[in-house]
C-alpha cells in the first residue's frame, strides 16, 4: 500500500477556515480526514520581511492520486494569496485505517 496515500498540510489562520475548507474538501470527497490541530505560531518571511502569526495546521489524509485537486481546491476557497499546500507519502500504517481512505475517497 506504499505510495497509494499522502498526508497533507495547510495553515489557516483560525479555525472557522480551517473548518469550512474541510468541509468543502469531505463534501467533494476529495479526502477521507482532516484534523485540525490549534495554537500553532508560523515564523516566516514574506515580501521581505519576517512576520510572526498564530494559525492553525490541517493534517489531511487522503489517495496521493487526489493531491492535485486538494491543492486546487485549497488554491481557490483560502484567503491567503499563497496558501500552503505540501504533501507527504504515507509508507506505512494501520491497514484496516488505510483501507478505510480507499473506501472514502473514490480514484475517480
Amino acid at each position: 500500500m506504499s505510495g497509494l496515500y499522502s498526508a497533507a498540510f495547510v495553515t489557516c489562520p483560525n479555525k472557522d477556515t480551517a473548518l469550512k475548507l474541510a468541509r468543502g474538501l469531505l463534501d467533494k470527497d476529495l479526502v477521507a480526514c482532516v484534523n485540525i490541530i490549534p495554537g500553532l505560531t508560523s515564523v516566516y518571511k514574506w515580501e521581505g520581511k519576517v512576520e510572526e502569526d498564530s494559525e492553525v495546521l490541517m493534517m489531511i489524509k487522503t489517495r496521493a492520486s487526489k493531491v492535485p485537486d486538494v491543492s486546487t481546491y485549497v488554491r481557490e476557497n483560502h484567503p491567503y494569496d499563497v496558501p500552503e499546500v505540501i504533501s507527504v507519502p504515507i509508507e506505512g500504517g494501520n491497514p484496516p485505517y488505510l483501507q478505510w481512505i480507499s473506501d472514502t475517497v473514490p480514484e475517480n
